[in-house]
């Protein structure tokens, strides 16, 4: 149960500072000066990003999950 727990540990902390930093790259597109998008391409953006979210937290909670999709603008 330790060496699960441990590998948990590993996993989920290198995982989820992936994402962070990920996460933060895209917030960089919100620079004006450097990119053009729409309102419509955000909310694209970030209901993409909230859907696969929701998806996760749901799988912890033994619910079912959404289907794997790429993101696409």
């Amino acid at each position: 149960m330790e060496k699960k727990r441990e590998n948990f540990v590993r996993l989920a902390e290198q995982r989820v500072n992936r994402a962070l930093k990920e996460i933060r790259l895209i917030g960089n597109l919100s620079n004006r000066s450097a990119y053009f998008s729409t309102d419509e391409d955000v909310k694209k953006i970030f209901r993409a990003l909230q859907k696969e979210l929701d998806t996760a937290k749901a799988r912890f909670g033994d619910a079912e999950s959404g289907s794997e999709s790429l993101f696409k603008l």
